[in-house]
């Protein structure tokens, strides 16, 4: 089946811009309905005319949307010949987070919510379950989150390394395949809030928290320490949103 016979489908599936058209709300739409699988990788959208038609936008409003999703890596923009679908299903998460954190989107707001209950799991089950070898591991991750320093990048690296390592030593499989899979939800939270005044300092207190509680083999302190982490970090994405995205957030 070509990509032209799928077109009509992709763009009935599209809703109509309800409010004034702007290019977020455009692009938002697009990548929900890209992200639902509608078109495959390699696969061309519609052209401009039928989106503009089928979204009751101005065509300039889907030029721009197009434009910030090639940009984000989504689709690719092939002059003269279309746009084209660039990455599989399973990638447009880390983008689409980004793109949500950038908008203030509630799906976004429901990510964090949905990890911050898995974290608080994963660290009480880790309490029960930890073996001595296992503390050494989130030991030697803590360190090297302190050994970074200013290097952001190393930071939120070993950051990342020592939650998916508490998922890992809780011996659930299902909860560790879970939050590995949101692996980018931490990336994408991590650089939003790198810049916040203190937030080396507190992230390391509230990680040095919860190694302890493992240590100590406390499953409640665990979960109240990582909740407790948990609160902390959404505080300090909060404070790297602005307030125009904070309204969006609130209003969706």
């Amino acid at each position: 089946m070509s990509a032209e016979s799928d077109q009509p489908n992709f763009t009935a599936l599209l809703r109509p811009v309800v409010r004034e058209s702007s290019v977020s709300e455009v692009a938002k739409r697009l990548l929900d309905h890209l992200s639902e699988g509608h078109l495959q990788p390699g696969m061309r959208l519609p052209a401009e005319r039928q989106l503009a038609e089928a979204l009751n936008v101005a065509r300039s409003s889907v030029r721009g949307a197009l434009s910030a999703l090639d940009v984000l890596g989504i689709i690719e923009i092939r002059p003269g010949s279309g746009s084209y679908v660039r990455a599989g299903t399973s990638e447009f998460l880390p983008r689409a987070i980004n793109w949500g954190l950038m908008l203030g989107q509630r799906r976004t707001h429901d990510l964090v919510e949905v990890r911050t209950f898995m974290e608080g799991m994963s660290a009480r089950l880790a309490a029960e379950r930890a073996e001595p070898a296992d503390v050494e591991r989130l030991e030697a991750h803590l360190e090297h989150m302190r050994e970074a320093g200013g290097d952001v990048t190393s930071f939120i690296d070993a950051d990342i390394a020592f939650h998916l390592e508490t998922a890992t030593i809780a011996r659930n499989s299902v909860l560790s395949d879970i939050l590995h899979s949101i692996r980018s939800l931490l990336q994408v939270w991590m650089e939003r809030a790198g810049d916040i005044e203190g937030t080396v300092a507190g992230t390391l207190k509230e990680h040095a928290a919860i190694l302890q509680a493992i240590r100590d083999r406390d499953p409640e302190a665990a979960e109240r320490a990582m909740a407790e982490h948990m609160h902390c970090a959404s505080e300090r994405l909060w404070s790297s949103l602005s307030t125009e995205e904070r309204d969006e957030a609130e209003g969706a």
